[in-house]
């Protein structure tokens, strides 16, 4: 579903990313780990078009997007959870949710099965969403990306400032949305995770950053035979 070629990223003067390489494939969970400012979020970044690509080519189902804009890429099937959420609070929870379906036709429905996956957002769907608790919001920016129905769902850090009860449905949702997705869609999931425990049970491959390169990949079944806790241990 994504195929990503000899990226690379400047900040000013700094080198953020290094000819970084990946695919990640429909019904898997490609999880990203490394230490705090290795160009993790960058690279989510350029994926999702907020940073312009300096250099490098990233396709998304055989489509060149490189130069696409992030609202060309949501329309093309990309969906994106920011570090932080970056819900709009003085928004209902409906009016968030319907944010995400603005690259749809008007008037089109809510998919009902955001609520199956998170039945508390049903709950306070009038609310603002700044009255929600940190892992309440951080569900709805979850939906709020899957509104739009998409082949490939990048999360940036969803587990940061979340109730342990929360970061279990959170990783129940990941997992479903790869192996059955919704509508019977499976999609194709890039995880940034600093949570080990969270991002091995997921991982169906991992890539292991270290100043802007991957410097190791493999299975997520031999993260543990691989040291790859070690890696990213600060």
């Amino acid at each position: 579903m994504l195929s990503v070629n000899g990226l690379n990223q400047y900040y000013g003067g700094s080198h953020i990313l290094r000819n970084v390489g990946f695919e990640a494939r429909i019904g898997e969970v490609t999880v990203v780990l490394g230490r705090n400012g290795v160009g993790k979020t960058t690279l989510l970044k350029s994926l999702m078009g907020v940073v312009p690509v300096k250099a490098g080519t990233v396709t998304l189902g055989g489509v060149d997007i490189t130069r696409a804009t992030p609202y060309e890429r949501v329309r093309l099937g990309v969906g994106y959870v920011p570090q932080g959420r970056e819900i709009f609070l003085r928004l209902t929870v409906e009016d968030n949710l319907r944010m995400g379906l603005a690259v749809k036709p008007g008037g089109s429905p809510m998919p009902s099965e955001l609520f199956e996956l998170f039945p508390v957002l049903k709950q306070m769907i009038k609310r603002r969403g700044g009255d929600l608790s940190g892992g309440q919001q951080q569900q709805l920016a979850i939906a709020r990306a899957l509104a739009a129905a998409p082949k490939l769902l990048i999360l940036d850090e969803p587990t940061e400032g979340i109730q342990p009860s929360i970061i279990k449905d959170i990783g129940r949702v990941i997992r479903m949305l790869a192996d059955t997705g919704l509508n019977g869609q499976r999609m194709a999931v890039v995880l940034v995770e600093q949570y080990y425990d969270f991002a091995a049970e997921l991982a169906d491959q991992y890539l292991v950053m270290e100043r802007g390169e991957i410097i190791a990949r493999g299975l997520g079944r031999d993260m543990q035979t691989d040291g790859v806790r070690e890696r990213v241990a600060i």
